[in-house]
């Protein structure tokens, strides 16, 4: 279990390994946090937006967030795509939303594709205010259609350690 704990005014929090019950709860949680952009594209459909994520859904790839007081305070999947990773269904319920914990909890995943030397890839709706995030944490677009943009993030390399200062 991946946890992180500091600065981020939550007491903590942690990621847990997605199971097969999971998917109800998080494709509702898709339709609410989801609807407020789709409407503005003119394509929420409940059914349609909870039953993507029941299509795609891969237990084996997926995270739940909690929190105190939120067992299922969100949810991210990173799956293998080709070369990359393919970063899905990152959600947070709305009380969370920016706060700090979407952003520990991509950092911490971005880490580890850093680690690996892997890009991570990702769609985010056109106009969506998650862009912001995303770009703050290095994704640059790639290319955009209609309704999303399609972004990347290449591995950063570690930090080589700095030689001391020759002495005077």
């Amino acid at each position: 279990m991946d946890e992180g704990r500091e600065g981020y005014g939550y007491g903590g929090w942690r990621l847990r390994p997605g199971r097969p019950g999971d998917v109800e709860a998080i494709a509702d949680l898709r339709a609410v946090v989801m609807r407020a952009d789709l409407e503005r594209l003119g394509r929420y459909d409940g059914h349609r937006v909870r039953q993507r994520l029941r299509d795609g859904f891969s237990p084996a790839h997926t995270s739940v967030i909690e929190t105190p007081g939120h067992a299922l305070a969100g949810c991210v999947t990173l799956r293998p795509d080709g070369d990359a990773l393919r970063l899905e269904h990152f959600l947070l319920v709305p009380a969370l939303q920016g706060r700090g914990l979407g952003t520990a909890v991509l950092r911490h995943l971005l880490a580890g594709a850093d680690e690996r030397s892997v890009p991570v890839r990702l769609e985010v709706l056109r106009g969506s205010p998650a862009r912001r995030l995303y770009e703050r944490e290095g994704f640059v677009r790639e290319a955009e259609d209609a309704v999303d943009v399609f972004m990347v993030r290449k591995p950063v390399p570690p930090t080589a350690p700095v030689p001391p200062a020759p002495p005077r």
